[in-house]
């Protein structure tokens, strides 16, 4: 059974590895102010940024969809990982040695399944390459590559490799690495022969497949021999590590220029991506043996930040087959924010073909943006009909209308119909552009569900939900009510900016926080060891007072005001706190003195003298006290 790994390992890799480095591997950001950071959610789909990333604080927080927590949390909810996992992993990229108590440290034994496999892959993928650069046998897979116009120093900045033809090369290998045969078979790399495990990949041209945080996760190969019966290109198999359609081939190379760009290139092959990086078009990626789809999407979207002037451009053969790709890529358009391309080379001819027979630069010239893929796709349709009868003219317009009807931008979708009626040949231009609206109309009547509620009414109505004791209260809190603002502010203050609240916070009830869901923040303030731990320890004080909240909800809102911005303009200082701490007293101040004026009037003149006389001067005392506040403010805490 693993060890546990020692906590003083867990807080070093949490301070060593920066946050916004890890979340920047996945998706693009930018700055958002006040030392925050802000990209698209990886959690869910949106089209405006509501994730944010606080390096200072080493936390993130998705406003939509309440998904938070630092380092080891993202990475734990990206990849799927347990949590040693996830430390483990970090501690590799850190150069950390982690220590396992209850039984010591024994890395070939105490991994998570899903390090040990990702392990696996990058043994294989190192001794692929170097079968490819060194063994005779691999001279097939060399003349391959110079017959595309590949030399050596192209296959080791891709990677690519070779597969001996034998049966175990690999497996033996492997196990002398010390994995063990249901490891090899989990994999991938192995599958069941009649004596045990077998290569999986035997004779073939080996590309390995990284996921967008640069690990191996999967192979693509190419067959070599005629002997081989098998396909001409085989994938690793879905795995714990691997999901065809979740991965995009070079996206560890190209995520960042894509980012820097706001532009993708979608090309068909493996050697493809090879040929446009080398003639400089440095954001192309392409599918690992299906369709590009939904998931590819998501991927891309997180990189293109859905920015107004982003551009996806597909290139496809020009044969039936391409044709049928570039419109299934057209039924997922409307999922993109960007405005998407369509490039088919001269004479059918793929970006590798391309460029040995025109050379780096037709290559280029190839991938700006030439046809937009609606356009494209609309007259694939239109091509199909005899547009010189009317009836032909009609047909087109049936099929092709509820496509330009699926547009969601209103401006874009009336273009498009006045577009389409000159391909149709129709004059009447409205006739077009109305049965167009009209369809669009329908469509919205038959799914509509009425628009979407604020994001912030969205995330309070969640917290409700999951706080049985404040949803049994009534409606759900709207935390975002100014009535909450001031509360709100300081426990931002008290969590991020602990030494300008420090130490008068820490005499503060939970009861002078009215929302309960700020109230059990307080708490975990508190039982974390107040604002002074903050003032003595910050590195560690986000992370205990994570670890007092009571459960996720209170866990997620720790996160949530921790990462949000401060709401000051200028730099945040110690009159701006001490004016946060004076409101919120003097309101709970004002609250015990009509609940006390309240139970003077109860008691009335009949009363118990001695009673009476404790709440008046109780009564007087408060009075004092708030006068104090307004006139001395935060002196007076």
């Amino acid at each position: 059974m693993a060890g546990r790994i020692n906590d003083e390992d867990v807080k070093a890799v949490r301070d060593a590895v920066p946050i916004d480095a890890v979340v920047s591997e996945y998706l693009q950001l930018r700055n958002a102010g006040g030392g925050n950071l802000k990209g698209l959610c990886p959690f869910h789909d949106e089209k405006s940024p509501s994730f944010q990333v606080s390096p200072s604080k080493g936390f993130f927080h998705c406003f939509g969809c309440q998904e938070g927590g630092d380092t080891i949390t993202f990475v734990m909810k990206i990849d799927h990982l347990s949590f040693s996992e996830a430390v483990e992993r970090l501690a590799g990229q850190a150069g950390i040695t982690l220590r396992y108590e209850e039984g010591g440290y024994n890395p070939s034994h105490q991994r998570g399944e899903r390090i040990r496999l990702v392990e696996a892959h990058k043994i294989a993928a190192e001794w692929y390459a170097e079968q490819l650069a060194t063994s005779p046998e691999a001279d097939t897979g060399r003349v391959f590559l110079a017959e595309r116009g590949f030399d050596q120093a192209a296959a080791v900045h891709f990677g690519v490799g070779y597969s001996p033809q034998g049966w175990d090369h690999l497996t033996r290998y492997l196990r002398g690495k010390g994995f063990t045969d249901k490891e090899i078979l989990l994999s991938g790399l192995a599958q069941e022969g009649r004596r045990g495990p077998i290569d999986r990949f035997r004779g073939r041209l080996m590309w390995p497949i990284r996921d967008i945080g640069g690990e191996v996760v999967g192979f693509g190969a190419r067959k070599l021999y005629e002997a081989d019966n098998g396909p001409k290109y085989l994938n690793t198999p879905d795995t714990a590590i691997y999901r065809k359609s979740q991965v995009l081939y070079g996206i560890d190379l190209a995520k960042k220029d894509i980012a820097k760009s706001s532009r993708a290139v979608v090309v068909e092959g493996y050697t493809d991506v090879m040929a446009c990086h080398l003639a400089g078009v440095t954001t192309a990626i392409a599918t690992c043996g299906t369709a590009f789809g939904g998931d590819h999407i998501k991927i891309l979207r997180r990189l293109l930040m859905d920015n107004g002037s982003a551009r996806v451009i597909f290139t496809f053969d020009g044969d039936a087959a391409g044709q049928k790709a570039a419109l299934r890529a057209f039924e997922d358009d409307q999922k993109f924010a960007a405005e998407t391309y369509i490039a088919i080379a001269p004479d059918g001819m793929d970006p590798c073909d391309l460029r040995l027979a025109k050379g780096d630069e037709a290559v280029a010239d190839l991938v700006e943006p030439r046809t937009p893929l609606f356009e494209f796709a609309l007259r694939q349709i239109v091509a199909r009909y005899d547009l010189d009868t009317p009836a032909g003219r009609a047909a087109a317009l049936d099929e092709a209308a509820p496509i330009v009807a699926r547009i969601k931008n209103s401006g874009a979708q009336h273009e498009v119909a006045v577009q389409l009626a000159g391909m149709l040949g129709i004059l009447d231009t409205q006739f077009v552009v109305k049965r167009v609206a009209q369809l669009a109309r329908w469509a919205r009547d038959r799914g509509g569900k009425g628009p979407a509620p604020d994001r912030h009414q969205q995330a309070s109505q969640q917290y409700a939900s999951a706080q049985p004791s404040a949803a049994s209260r009534g409606p759900a809190l709207n935390l975002r009510n100014p009535v909450y603002a001031t509360e709100r502010e300081l426990l931002k203050l008290a969590l991020q900016r602990p030494e300008l609240v420090s130490p008068a916070f820490d005499a503060y009830g939970a009861d002078e926080f009215t929302a309960p869901p700020y109230a059990a923040v307080r708490l975990a303030i508190q039982d974390a060891g107040g604002v002074e731990l903050g003032v003595a320890d910050p590195q560690d004080y986000l992370v205990k007072v994570r670890e007092a909240a009571p459960d996720d909800a209170v866990r997620a809102m720790v996160t949530e005001l921790a990462v949000e911005a401060i709401m000051l303009r200028r730099a945040v200082d110690e009159p701006y706190a001490g004016a946060q701490l004076v409101t919120v007293r003097r309101r709970a101040v004002e609250r015990r003195i009509r609940d006390i004026t309240g139970q003077l009037t109860r008691l009335g003149t009949q009363g118990d003298p001695a009673q009476l006389a404790a709440v008046q001067n109780e009564l007087w005392v408060l009075q004092q006290y708030d006068q104090t506040l307004r006139e001395h403010g935060a002196a007076a805490l």
